[in-house]
């Protein structure tokens, strides 16, 4: 079938498609192709059964979605997909969902994960890994990958993950679909389990560009329950397409760098060959800040880390057992978190609270901050003189499960993407080649960063690449 969203909602105003067909179709389909790829954890039967004649009759027509499972959901399990929250039932739904419902989408499941988020290439879920839908034999992409596979696999029409650095633009990339990380608190956070406070962004996983705007139009919106939500998020039309020949582009010099592949760099060199002769104005120019990013990325999101689980204790919440066999306080805690935390989880907690002690505090933690808004300035001057910068979203593409063993390697695969996680900027990731690597064909992708709340800038850039490269 593999439908998009637009392509749904016309085919059912018009009564071409029955809503309930399609959704029976993908749920099927979604659960045959888990035994694949493991993308998706749990499906919710009784959740579609509720709410698909009343969903149906409405605007977006009950078109099939899936979530990740660090979304919140009243009344179902949001397990974070980590052992610690394993049964864990949420009392109350994120507002991105609740958006979603306000819109009619229909939610058919949860998807696979990290846990809390973290790590990569689906090697550090506690429960199973997920396949990239090319070759089984390679990853998907990171955190956000098993809704990036659910996408790509026509397991649904979208998807809804969540941005910390590069989980979802990459995973897009890997899998070769559109990913959009819109402006922080564009979408409210309120409700979805944070990894880092201060990073974290909630994404659209479409088909086409135009899914994304379709999309971002549902789950976007003020929401004062969240203190970073922005009051002017409901005052864009995303949906209004401008021709947009006259935005300039900056291409940074520092992607051109010894861990880009040949390969990609080959085809990102086309792409701009190519939007040079359609007269786009593309500069190449220095970003400085591009190098510093990931340490600084590095330096506070542990630190973040280590404060968002420290609720993680076996009393306030997390899986418990009985106190009165313990010693002490400190000894139940101590096997509560060392057991049921995984072992990037551990990782991470343990540089977080390096970082955050009172030796530290000032020489990591405080001068990482310090540099992270001075460095924001810079990208305040790029943006007074361009409109775009563009860059691969990857620079290599997806790899062999267990080839990136080291994860000081792995987490430096994340160069290009962190900037707009950094610096609260909109981003967005679309497929538009495939390179062979090693005898197999693989997607790669390009991104685009633009300045805060200019994400129809974009979307306007990208659908007349879509159609036209």
């Amino acid at each position: 079938m593999n439908l998009t969203l637009k392509q749904y909602i016309d085919w059912v105003q018009s009564w071409k498609l029955s809503p309930s067909n399609v959704v029976k179709y993908y749920f099927d389909k979604a659960q045959k192709l888990n035994q694949s790829y493991f993308s998706f954890i749990r499906f919710h039967e009784q959740y579609v059964s509720d709410n698909l004649e009343n969903f149906s009759s409405r605007m977006l027509h009950s078109a099939p979605i899936w979530i990740k499972d660090i979304i919140l959901t009243k009344w179902y399990i949001s397990s974070c997909w980590s052992h610690m929250l394993e049964n864990y039932i949420s009392p109350y739904s994120a507002t991105c969902f609740l958006n979603l419902e306000k819109n009619w989408w229909l939610m058919i499941g949860k998807t696979n994960m990290d846990e809390f988020a973290m790590w990569s290439s689906t090697e550090n879920s506690y429960f199973w890994n997920t396949t990239n839908i090319h070759w089984k034999e390679r990853v998907p992409g990171w955190t956000s990958w098993w809704s990036a596979a659910a996408v790509a696999s026509d397991s649904c029409i979208a998807a809804l993950g969540t941005d910390t650095w590069w989980s979802v633009r990459q995973p897009a990339s890997f899998c070769g679909i559109v990913w959009l990380k819109p402006t922080y608190g564009r979408i409210s956070r309120y409700w979805v389990q944070s990894m880092t406070s201060s990073f974290d962004q909630v994404g659209t996983f479409t088909k086409t560009v135009g899914d994304a705007r379709i999309l971002l139009s549902a789950v976007s919106g003020f929401d004062p329950q969240d203190s970073q939500s922005d009051p002017r998020a409901d005052k864009i039309d995303f949906l209004e397409y401008s021709d947009p020949k006259k935005l300039k582009i900056a291409l940074p010099k520092e992607v051109f760098n010894d861990w880009l592949d040949p390969k990609v760099k080959s085809k990102f060199i086309e792409t701009i060959e190519k939007l040079k002769s359609a007269w786009f104005q593309v500069d190449e120019i220095s970003i400085p800040p591009l190098a510093y990013a990931v340490p600084i990325y590095y330096t506070l999101m542990p630190a973040e880390v280590s404060t968002n689980l420290a609720r993680f204790d076996g009393i306030k919440f997390g899986l418990q057992e009985e106190t009165v066999s313990f010693d002490s306080m400190s000894d139940y805690y101590s096997k509560i978190r060392s057991e049921w935390f995984g072992e990037e989880a551990k990782r991470r907690i343990l540089l977080g609270t390096f970082v955050l002690s009172s030796e530290n505090y000032e020489w990591y933690y405080l001068k990482a901050q310090k540099a992270r808004d001075q460095l924001k300035s810079d990208f305040n001057k790029i943006y007074s003189s361009y409109d775009i910068i563009i860059m691969p979203t990857s620079p290599e593409v997806a790899w062999k499960f267990w080839e990136k063993s080291d994860p000081l390697k792995m987490y430096l695969a994340d160069i290009y993407t962190v900037s707009a996680n950094m610096w609260w900027l909109p981003a967005i990731s679309v497929p538009i080649w495939t390179i062979n690597d090693r005898g197999e064909e693989m997607p790669v992708g390009i991104q685009l960063m633009w300045n805060v709340r200019e994400e129809k800038k974009i979307l306007d850039l990208w659908e007349w690449i879509e159609k036209n490269l």
